[in-house]
């Protein structure tokens, strides 16, 4: 669905034809802290013929309860097929789209990344769910469950009764907690340990999301963590089975991935835009990482 009111998306390459909506087909604004929105799976894609365009939230993560149907979900590089009974999740700033099959039903819930980073601090097991996008098919009970939960959050987000903010909050844990005991149970994910390493590496990606075009050293991400780099570096090697400079080059390398294949920029301008001082550097980083050349990819991708 095009929206011509839709923003570049933030934080993105400057010039980066990836639109960013508020909720998908709204324009991009500011998200308030502690930000939650329910509605039903259907009440978008229904009407946009159950094709979602790619984009993204700058600052909202989402989850997907699939009770009815199914679909391929794009996420960022990534073709994840799944049916119902299915959660899908999406981390903020991942670029994503839906091809659903006609009549699917279920519920979304998305909430601020902030919301999301609050949480984390204070039960550190939460921040495993929001590591990387996925789709996990599970127990027709257990979605069911999660399907009643996000209908009394919806049903308390629309009500200013005493206690109004306590019981979203209270829905909106039992609703995380479900979901990650479903990870846990099914070993869905390597990356589904709980404790103070999980939170550790969401702290640090969100970190590298705001600063990686500054290329700045694992050490100085680390301090600035309040961590040491050992630390740092074993937090990422149990939870995300790779390095702290891997976590980094990554991000870089998903900047310019989706530059390439969305935009008309040039290869230097996007290395230029992402922190690379010089293009023939970024074309070789690109390279070993990518195995081919960013015009290749850019060709290989029809971007």
């Amino acid at each position: 669905m095009d929206d011509p009111t839709h923003d570049v998306m933030t934080g993105t390459v400057t010039g980066a034809a990836i639109p960013t909506f508020y909720l998908y087909g709204e324009p991009h604004r500011a998200v308030q802290d502690g930000f939650i929105h329910v509605e039903q799976l259907d009440d978008r894609s229904r009407a946009s013929d159950w094709k979602i365009k790619p984009h993204a939230h700058a600052d909202l993560a989402q989850l997907f309860v699939v009770g009815a149907g199914g679909g391929t979900m794009q996420a960022d590089e990534r073709a994840l097929s799944f049916r119902a009974p299915a959660v899908l999740v999406v981390p903020a700033g991942v670029v994503h789209g839906f091809s659903w099959r006609n009549e699917s039903s279920g519920a979304v819930v998305t909430l601020s990344q902030s919301y999301l980073s609050q949480v984390a601090e204070r039960f550190t097991d939460i921040a495993a769910i929001f590591v990387e996008p996925r789709a996990l098919a599970l127990e027709q009970a257990a979605v069911e469950t999660m399907l009643e939960s996000a209908a009394a959050l919806q049903q308390e987000l629309g009500w200013g009764a005493a206690g109004h903010h306590a019981a979203v909050e209270a829905q909106m844990l039992g609703l995380l907690v479900s979901v990650l005991r479903q990870f846990g149970s099914m070993h869905a994910s390597p990356h589904a340990t709980p404790g103070q390493q999980a939170a550790l590496v969401a702290r640090y990606r969100e970190r590298i999301s705001a600063r990686f075009r500054r290329r700045e050293a694992v050490s100085r991400h680390a301090e600035a963590l309040g961590t040491s780099e050992t630390s740092l570096r074993a937090a990422c090697a149990r939870i995300a089975r790779r390095s702290p400079a891997a976590i980094l080059d990554e991000r870089a390398m998903l900047e310019a991935r989706r530059a390439l294949r969305y935009t008309n920029l040039s290869v230097a301008e996007i290395g230029y835009a992402i922190g690379f001082g010089d293009p023939a550097y970024f074309s070789r980083f690109f390279t070993r990482h990518a195995g081919c050349s960013p015009r290749a990819y850019r060709r290989d991708t029809g971007g």
